[in-house]
């Protein structure tokens, strides 16, 4: 067996490839891969701290590539999740990426270049090499959350000895457009810039809907030495939009639970006040270090300044199909992060036994102020009030009448929350992987955690704190009866803090509950069996814990469990020099540990497919479905009435694409997006907020590079 070692040059990437040592431990025998961040490709996955190959992975994942990215048509991580098995979207309330991993519902659950971005915004893909997204617990490399899967974002990185510039240009049938640029300079021999950047303005097919995207993101690549490289990255964001949380469900006696078509066209909220604004100003630094040929270290330091505000109106009940009940609020969040990690890996051998050994320490520190204000009605003297359902509503600007026929107007007066919180973490962890023989590997590591949270309740006048310390195991068998064939099985675990994946505030009840719990089983076969081409299949058992007080009294508690499980298949590659497929398809089912209630958010069956063909050396055509089952919008008690229940109905979306190549460096393509122009509701937040989807449009798009 040859010892590999596997020099990553991007921020948070470094390895010994597994399995790292011969069981000769013959450290003469060195076989060295460089690999670097120009070259990032399907079959590898830089989110697990080295670009391991997916087929020695121990657990289902997906990697989206950029030119997967620019030949689909997608500008948002909801458009990616649409054609992945395992996962799906929910709507986020109109302001923010909300993904359901295996069944559960997060918006924390984000990172970059392995690094955590938990502030709930859109986040852009104008800057992305390639985006990975795992399934399952991965509580070892990446801390609290993470319970049900992730998504994690390689960010494009300065290249040495190149210099380019790429720009897109693109266009929708709704208005919507947008410009991207991609440039690379070459400073000299030992360092390289580069500078991404986009501009957008948003339209779609919803009344009074607009915004307006900007971002950009210089990044530098330093190399003082063959074994010691910097890259360096600043990155400013500002986007705001028009907020829209959909429409009611008819849950009314004698109805259907489904949201209700006749109110498609209809926005359910203020025309001026609906808004959400965010700007952030982010920093990082990353020294990559080649200590020896068997020790390698990764060295990260980053800092955060995000500031949003979130205001919004929205139905909260119907009273009949003719009367609708708006509630609202303004949320503003101010949130400052320090992190700072380190990782080593090194490769030794204990006999015959090969060990590759990944071993860090993070620290985070963050301070997150936020408040809530609820508007106050002159008619109601509370923050929810009647009208009457017709398009647009009557309440516009802040004003408007009532379904009385009486005038009324608001003010956001009345203070829900206001707090201010403190949390420091503290982490280490320790990974082996095991290289038992050339056919089997065993991957066996532990994370700890220290959690520690502080929140000034400053409308309630009291401070609420919380130190959680919790040990998160991972185990990992990998057989391989051909190199080409393996077959794994995996134990995790993960928690999530009483606090949530946004630590705005605790409460005196949840101040005395234990973090929820999350334990993953997975089993599964991948199959690289054609060049370029790879099956997975998965089976996997999600069970997740929770402390719940009875009777809303915290010293006396009970366990909560909900159980998800279910299989997955994935076949991804080039059938041949001509085609291209994606297909995915999962089934899923889940319950409450005492079998009374079903869970939300959770279609039984989902599946996609996607497909380039080559037609001619120029020309191209793509063609994809997506399908989702019925799910919940909210939790079913099986002795409920199930027929009003409230539910988004199933539904399938085809799209499609064509390109041209005008010259090498020029291409013009169109994305069609539901191209048989079906009604359908793909996500929703609760009862009252079902989500439209996009009738048939079209996006035209002009990219090149010089």
């Amino acid at each position: 067996m040859t010892f590999k070692t596997v020099i990553c040059l991007p921020a948070l990437a470094f390895a010994l490839s597994a399995p790292a040592y011969a069981q000769s431990g013959n450290a003469s025998d060195v076989e060295e891969i460089i690999v670097r961040a120009q070259h990032l490709h399907s079959d590898r996955i830089n989110a697990l701290k080295s670009p391991t190959p997916i087929i020695d992975v121990p657990q289902s994942l997906s990697i989206i590539t950029a030119e997967q990215i620019t030949n689909q048509g997608f500008d948002s991580v909801g458009d990616l999740i649409n054609y992945l098995p395992g996962v799906t979207n929910t709507q986020g309330e109109g302001h923010r990426d909300a993904v359901v991993f295996r069944g559960v519902r997060s918006t924390a659950d984000f990172f970059v270049d392995g690094v955590r971005d938990d502030v709930q915004y859109y986040r852009g893909l104008y800057n992305v090499e390639q985006v990975e997204v795992l399934r399952g617990a991965n509580a070892l490399l990446f801390g609290r959350g993470g319970t049900g899967g992730l998504v994690n974002r390689v960010k494009k990185k300065a290249v040495i000895g190149d210099q380019f510039t790429g720009v897109k240009a693109a266009a929708d049938t709704f208005g919507a457009y947008n410009v991207e640029i991609d440039a690379n300079f070459d400073i000299d021999e030992k360092a390289g810039f580069r500078i991404n950047a986009m501009v957008e303005s948003l339209n779609n097919h919803r009344d009074f809907y607009e915004g307006d995207r900007f971002a950009i993101n210089p990044t530098a690549r330093i190399e003082f030495s063959p074994a010691s490289l910097v890259d360096l990255s600043y990155e400013y964001i500002n986007n705001e939009r028009f907020v829209d949380r959909g429409i009611p469900v008819n849950d009314l006696e004698g109805g259907n639970g489904k949201p209700i078509e006749a109110f498609k066209d209809i926005v359910f909220g203020d025309s001026g006040l609906n808004i959400a604004d965010v700007q952030a100003h982010i920093l990082r630094a990353t020294l990559t270090q080649e200590f020896s040929d068997n020790l390698k270290g990764v060295f990260n330091a980053s800092y955060s300044d995000f500031d949003k505000l979130y205001q919004n109106f929205y139905a909260q009940d119907l009273i009949d199909l003719s009367t609708v009940r708006l509630d609202g609020y303004v949320d503003t969040t101010e949130r400052k992060r320090v992190n700072l990690s380190g990782n080593l890996i090194g490769g030794f051998a204990t006999g015959s036994i090969g060990h590759t050994v990944v071993t860090g320490l993070e620290y985070t520190d963050t301070s997150n102020d936020n408040d809530r204000l609820n508007p106050v009605f002159s008619t109601s003297d509370s923050d929810r009030e009647e009208f009457t359902i017709s398009r647009p509503l009557t309440l516009s600007g802040g004003s408007g009448i009532t379904n009385t026929g009486t005038p009324t107007n608001l003010a956001f007066s009345r203070v829900n929350d206001d707090t201010q919180a403190d949390l420091q973490v503290l982490s280490a962890f320790i990974q082996d992987e095991i290289a038992l023989s050339d056919n089997f590997d065993v991957v066996i590591g532990a994370r700890f955690d220290s959690f520690d949270f502080k929140v000034d309740d400053l409308n309630a006048g009291v401070t609420r704190a919380r130190k959680d310390e919790k040990v998160s195991p991972r185990l990992g068998l990998i057989y391989k009866p051909m190199e080409n064939i393996s077959i794994y099985g995996s134990y995790s675990e993960s928690f999530l803090p009483r606090s949530g994946g946004q630590f705005a505030s605790v409460t005196d009840e949840t101040q005395a509950l234990e973090p929820d719990e999350f334990e993953s089983l997975e089993a599964g076969l991948k199959w690289d069996f054609m060049p370029g081409l790879s099956f997975t299949a998965a089976y996997f058992q999600n069970e997740q814990t929770i402390d719940a007080a009875v009777d809303g009294a915290p010293e006396d508690l009970e366990r909560r469990g909900l159980e998800i499980d279910g299989f997955e298949l994935q076949l991804e590659g080039q059938i041949n020099d001509k085609l291209y497929v994606r297909a995915g398809y999962a089934n899923l089912s889940g319950e409450t540990d005492n079998g009374n209630e079903k869970p939300r958010e959770l279609p039984e069956t989902t599946a996609s497919v996607w497909a380039n063909y080559q037609l001619t050396d120029k020309f191209g055509l793509g063609l994809g479905a997506t399908y989702q089952d019925e799910a919940l919008i909210t939790d079913l008690d099986i002795g409920a009435d199930a027929g009003r229940h409230p539910t988004l109905p199933s539904f399938t979306r085809i799209d499609a694409a064509a390109y041209y190549d005008m010259r090498e460096d020029l291409r013009v393509q169109v994305n069609i997006e539901n191209l048989t122009d079906e009604t359908y509701f793909p996500t929703s937040h609760s009862t009252h907020q079902a989500t439209v989807g996009a009738p048939l449009h079209a996006r035209f798009t002009v990219s090149g590079t010089f």
